[in-house]
């Protein structure tokens, strides 16, 4: 009984912050970077099931991903990933929290630059980040594309100097979330 009426809680105050809120999601949206150097294996991969949220009134924008989600070309890469470098089963996601920077949901119609504000929780570790993105908005779909640089040191993750000339050192990140009005 109390587990019904808490959950009836939590429902109902989430329904009314919603309340008036136009909200944008995807579960599709993809992430990917490359991390590759010359005369070495290419060093990338993607992840194409991101959850991402927009709220169009306030510009708030939250991202989930999970780090088991990125898939390499090569297998061995991928184990070496999950288990050596991001330690998956102890940090099995990352996350974005942040604001579009003078967002205005109107101005849409046309493909527009902003700046997204806010923290990126990776390896167990939050920093703090500013990126450049294009927005814009097409038959109902919001589509919004950003690139950006990461170092894995900022997120306390160890590169053995066995393979450390065979990963850059700048992580080249890529994001594209194709987000449709909830509904």
């Amino acid at each position: 009984m109390k587990t019904n009426t808490l959950l009836s809680i939590i429902l109902f105050a989430y329904a009314v912050t919603a309340i008036g809120q136009e909200k944008y999601i995807t579960k599709t949206g993809e992430l990917t970077f490359e991390a590759s150097v010359p005369s070495f294996e290419e060093v990338r991969a993607k992840n194409t099931n991101v959850s991402a949220v927009l709220e169009a009134e306030t510009g708030n924008f939250a991202v989930l991903a999970l780090m088991k989600g990125f898939r390499f070309k090569v297998a061995l890469m991928e184990e070496h990933f999950n288990e050596n470098y991001i330690e998956s089963s102890q940090y099995p996601k990352t996350t974005f929290k942040g604001t579009i920077k003078d967002f205005d949901f109107s101005r849409l119609s046309e493909k527009s630059e902003y700046t997204i504000l806010g923290t990126i929780t990776l390896h167990g570790v939050e920093q703090q980040v500013e990126i450049p993105a294009t927005i814009s908005i097409a038959d109902g779909t919001l589509l919004l594309a950003a690139q950006f640089v990461l170092r894995p040191e900022q997120f306390n993750i160890k590169i053995p100097s066995i393979v450390s000339k065979k990963i850059a050192e700048d992580v080249n990140v890529a994001a594209v979330f194709k987000l449709q009005k909830q509904k």
